[in-house]
């Protein structure tokens, strides 16, 4: 959980069903799975990242907007990844994401993939929001009232 500290907002939930977390459905496919028939560990960076994709188009941000006109783009600038269970061909996986805290040019979050109840894996990713020329941008602030 993160804590005030700074210039730093704490918040505690972020828009979406299922105690504040928001739910993105992943089906594993073969193509995921490495010989051994689990998911090869790159995927879940590639499913985290899809579901923090649905989760900003839900509250309404456009991304492609956001670039065209204020030049501003997010960019993962950190994860911090923990593999617990794999998961296997075939399987319904859940990715809950959540905000833990927001800066004027920072975006913290949780994400964690589930099967069922169990977690699979679990991470926290730092994304920036940088400008054309790759400098640090200010989150609008439409945006970051978005995540209270």
């Amino acid at each position: 959980m993160a804590q005030k500290s700074g210039g730093n907002i704490d918040f505690s939930k972020a828009p979406g069903p299922r105690g504040g977390a928001h739910v993105f459905a992943v089906r594993v496919y073969y193509e995921d799975t490495d010989m051994a028939g689990i998911v090869y560990y790159a995927n879940y960076l590639k499913y985290i990242e899809r579901a923090r994709s649905d989760w900003v188009r839900e509250m309404g941000v456009d991304q492609n907007a956001l670039r065209d006109e204020d030049g501003i783009v997010f960019a993962v600038r950190r994860v911090e990844a923990d593999y617990l269970i794999p998961a296997r061909f075939d399987d319904m996986l859940e990715v809950r994401t959540r905000t833990l805290a927001v800066t004027g040019v920072r975006l913290i979050m949780e994400q964690t993939v589930m099967r069922g109840e169990e977690i699979l894996f679990s991470a926290v990713v730092t994304a920036v929001c940088i400008n054309e020329a790759g400098q640090p941008a200010r989150l609008p602030a439409r945006i970051r009232l978005l995540l209270h």
